[in-house]
């Protein structure tokens, strides 16, 4: 579906394994990192593919997920950004390490990119859009919410992990930053999803109009 989309940019917000519950340094679960990028390996974008780690990678064992993925030729950004240009037009992408794992340093991350230039930002926890907004991004581009996973007719989703209790699925404007939360494909500690459906996100995006 994702190259029927014919895009120029795949974006990966993170969390290509699940940790058992109660589980850290969860070597069985990082071992899943390698079956996952195989299958996203078949993804095509003109300029890549590229993405962060999330809470379940991070605490699992990054080294791994990261080298699987990279392996596979899935740029990993941690804490670094990278231009992305195409046809005399440029913005950056960058990507912070996990939030929840105290991993994230967004100055580092920004520290090479011109106020002046569109910054679209890779980060596994939509919450932390709070602390994105005071930094010259444009975009953020989160999951980690599973949507909710449970979600009744008029009432809040039921299972809403830290970090994903604010901005849990869809379009939002956190001040000048524009957020978008991907309700993602799988489930974490309870295999349920009702009403919440997985998607695949496309965005397109254009040149600012001159004020």
């Amino acid at each position: 579906m994702v190259n029927g989309l014919q895009p120029d940019v795949v974006v990966l917000t993170g969390d290509f394994v699940s940790l058992r519950l109660f589980r850290r340094n969860d070597e069985q679960a990082a071992a899943h990192a390698e079956p996952c990028a195989q299958i996203l390996r078949k993804m095509r974008a003109r300029q890549g593919l590229w993405a962060v780690m999330g809470n379940h990678d991070y605490f699992s064992n990054p080294d791994r997920v990261t080298t699987a993925l990279r392996s596979a030729g899935i740029q990993v950004l941690a804490n670094q950004s990278t231009a992305i240009e195409d046809k005399g037009a440029r913005f950056w992408l960058a990507g912070v390490g996990d939030v929840l794992g105290k991993d994230a340093d967004l100055p580092a991350t920004l520290h090479n990119i011109p106020d002046d230039e569109a910054t679209v930002l890779l980060a596994h926890e939509p919450d932390y859009a709070d602390h994105a907004a005071r930094f010259p991004i444009d975009l953020q581009l989160s999951g980690h919410s599973h949507g909710g996973q449970i979600r009744p007719p008029f009432v809040r989703p039921l299972f809403l992990p830290e970090l994903a209790r604010k901005y849990i699925m869809g379009l939002y404007e956190v001040g000048p930053l524009t957020l978008y939360t991907n309700p993602g494909l799988g489930t974490v500690v309870l295999p349920i999803r009702f009403n919440c459906p997985p998607e695949i996100t496309l965005l397109t995006m254009h040149p600012a109009t001159p004020a």
